[in-house]
């Protein structure tokens, strides 16, 4: 097996040799994300235009009169390629342009005037400007670049994307921003396998920006240590709670205002082996569940207040039981997507819209919502959106939904 390890054959079963696959050698370029490198030195577009340029001036002075100058006019060409191409194509379009000045020039029968000399020189002037412009453009470029790879990398690692399967479930999660270029806002979800049992977390924080950032990963670092150590789900509830608290206690002394931030939360538990679903609400939207047809939301008793404002102890948390077999999925979200709106004002129809959705790969129905609601509003989203479909695959359907169902996670 070393060998084989190493790169080298080694005789097989049959005596004959037996080589390993050559594997491709990846190359890694540090702080630079796939979704925002640089753009290229120059695409052909780019150098077509500026040398069109010099081109046309040129031959437009070769037939214009003696008296007519438009050596001058060749400063567009490097000036334009600055707006659209990198440093070493303005360069090189510079000098392009100055050798072009001294053909028309020679053409006007200006090469042993003084006019010659101004003409390049104004060329160069404009040249050096404009490249030096282009220069601190790509340096903030690159800048920017590898300041989003970086944020980018805290934000995924921040909210965690959901595995494909939690025992025999099927999950699919989708996240929005409403801030442009964020990946994270104040919605959060999470999910942790403990033994037997599969534990799921959907939040939403009061507030925006920073403050609810800050929120958000401070009970999801509370939800990853805490579920594996409470046996039953109220208890994770109250220890979240106490986590919450002391977060929000530590935050008053830099924010007066941090007394009046809480967290929306929804705990679902499912059990193998047990076709039930048990959840604890504080203060969240309920879980919509799509069974045997219907639509139902999972309203339970009592919800209990959201975190920040509860009770340390797990009796302050009700524990509501609901059926959930196979077949089933359940849709766990934030008011990102009962509450959007259309162009009149009118919420939209969550409940209505539900009946129509497709509900048997989770990844199709997330991405079937996302599409309906982004309709709806006319591709304006103002609110966070978060969402976690769960799916039960029946017995005798699983190897078919599987193949169905063949999409990775969800995004927008």
């Amino acid at each position: 097996m070393k060998f084989l390890a190493s790169g080298v054959s080694a005789p097989g079963p049959d005596g004959r040799e037996v080589r390993p696959p050559r594997q491709r050698k990846r190359r890694f370029r540090p702080g630079l994300a796939s979704s925002s490198r640089a753009p290229a030195d120059g695409t052909r577009a780019q150098v077509a235009l500026p040398i069109l340029l010099i081109a046309v001036i040129t031959l437009v002075a070769s037939v214009a009169p003696l008296a007519i100058h438009l050596s001058p006019l060749l400063v567009a060409a490097p000036t334009c390629t600055a707006a659209i191409a990198r440093t070493r194509l303005t360069v090189a379009m510079a000098l392009a342009a100055s050798a072009a000045v001294v053909l028309v020039d020679w053409h006007d029968n200006l090469v042993h005037t003084a006019l010659l000399p101004i003409h390049i020189g104004a060329v160069l002037a404009v040249s050096a400007f404009a490249i030096a412009a282009r220069a601190l453009h790509d340096r903030d470029l690159r800048e920017l670049t590898q300041v989003r790879a970086v944020s980018e990398t805290a934000q995924r690692v921040l909210l965690r994307p959901l595995p494909r399967t939690l025992g025999s479930l099927r999950l699919a999660s989708m996240y929005r921003a409403a801030t442009a270029h964020a990946l994270v806002g104040g919605d959060l979800y999470a999910a942790a396998r403990t033994g037997c049992t599969n534990r799921i977390l959907i939040g939403d924080v009061r507030g925006k920006g920073l403050p609810a950032i800050e929120d958000a990963s401070a009970l999801l670092g509370a939800f990853r240590e805490a579920v594996h150590e409470h046996e039953k789900l109220p208890e994770l509830a109250a220890a979240l709670e106490r986590s919450v608290r002391r977060h929000l206690a530590e935050m008053a002394e830099r924010d007066p205002d941090s007394a009046e931030r809480f967290i929306t939360a929804a705990l679902v538990e499912l059990p193998d082996g047990e076709e039930t679903v048990r959840v604890v609400n504080c203060g969240h939207p309920p879980p919509l569940l799509k069974q045997q047809g219907r639509t139902t939301l999972l309203c339970g008793s009592r919800p209990a207040p959201p975190l920040g404002l509860a009770g340390s102890t797990a009796d302050t948390f009700p524990l509501d039981t609901f059926a959930f077999g196979p077949g089933d999925t359940l849709l766990l979200y934030t008011d990102g997507l009962i509450e959007t709106r259309d162009a009149t004002g009118n919420f939209y129809p969550f409940l209505e819209r539900a009946a129509t959705w497709a509900w048997r790969c989770p990844h199709t129905l997330l991405r079937h919502i996302s599409q309906d609601l982004k309709s709806y509003a006319g591709g304006h989203l103002n609110d966070d959106l978060a969402m976690v479909a769960v799916h039960c695959p029946a017995p005798s359907l699983h190897a078919s939904e599987a193949l169905a169902c063949r999409t990775p996670e969800t995004t927008a």
